[in-house]
């Protein structure tokens, strides 16, 4: 069925008609992840090892009411110019954004979603959303997940932001049936250092394992997506015992202000660079580069 709000760059097109490696980036990371010009010189350089490693970068956004798959610079300048003024889009928002003719970035489940439909199938992104803390009385659990429980787009990040719970995270994507694969590690990392304590469901060491073990999937028609867990660069991993305090800070003042839904992740992200003196920020970035490099190497070995 054509998609009348579907509007995919044509370099994006041509590469995926020809069955050429493509990989998608999310956009929330440029309007809520990190402040401009940081977010735009991040994006751009994201794209460019992307395309250093044989692949041609999607990043994904909503731009006057159409799904967009394949930003220009320009629109990413215009992204990362108007930030948090731009409304973060998760699959609820999209029909009243489209009908409206707004703009929207995409969370990691919307960037899963819109890549589906542009015929997408890796994805790299920071780290995913997940099971929040407290969230046994709160009931915030990121849409992430569930995406992941049915698209099948296979998502490479540098584990659940460590903001969340872990080990119910974990559980979550278990009773969904969602893969969970550390690459060349058997344990999850936890977004800014390389270990959490918890396991993955399995250890592949190489790009081709990853895409086999991805097609093996999609060949047996089992729906949904996969994870691959690939940790931060050793050189930047920061320590457990820094990060982690000054998580539970910027949780503590999250309760305190009253802040909830889909305001917590920026919010938190924003507090924990805050509390670092902009470390955390610094190992954000090298993770996207880290993940964005490895999506490009599984994406050419998927197209093989």
């Amino acid at each position: 069925m054509n998609n009348p709000y579907l509007q995919i760059n044509p370099e994006v097109a041509q590469a995926v008609a020809q069955g050429k490696p493509v990989v998608a980036l999310e956009s929330t990371i440029i309007s809520h992840g990190m402040p401009y010009p940081q977010n735009v010189e991040t994006a751009l350089a994201v794209e460019k090892i992307i395309r250093d490693n044989g692949a041609v970068p999607a990043t994904i956004a909503i731009l006057g009411g159409k799904l967009v798959a394949g930003l220009t610079p320009e629109q990413i300048e215009y992204f990362g110019k108007k930030g948090q003024a731009i409304a973060k889009a998760s699959r609820r928002d999209l029909a009243v954004l489209c009908a409206k003719g707004e703009d929207g970035a995409t969370t990691v489940a919307t960037t899963m979603l819109i890549a589906h439909m542009a015929g997408i199938r890796i994805f790299a992104t920071g780290g995913i959303g997940g099971v929040h803390r407290g969230a046994e009385t709160t009931m915030d659990i990121s849409a992430d997940l569930e995406e992941l429980a049915h698209t099948p787009v296979m998502v490479i990040c540098a584990g659940a932001k460590s903001i969340l719970d872990l080990g119910l995270t974990l559980e979550y994507l278990e009773t969904h049936g969602v893969p969970v694969l550390g690459y060349g590690t058997k344990e999850l990392p936890a977004f800014y250092t390389r270990a959490s304590g918890f396991s993955v469901d399995y250890r592949l060491d190489t790009p081709e394992e990853l895409a086999k073990a991805f097609l093996a999937q999609n060949q047996m028609g089992l729906g949904g997506g996969m994870l691959v867990t690939n940790p931060i660069p050793e050189a930047y991993s920061m320590d457990p015992a820094v990060i982690n305090g000054a998580i539970d800070q910027a949780i503590a003042q999250c309760n305190q202000q009253g802040i909830h839904g889909k305001a917590t992740t920026p919010f938190l992200l924003a507090k924990v660079a805050e509390i670092t003196g902009g470390d955390s920020l610094a190992a954000n970035i090298q993770l996207v580069f880290n993940n964005a490099k490895l999506a490009a190497q599984v994406a050419c070995a998927y197209c093989k």
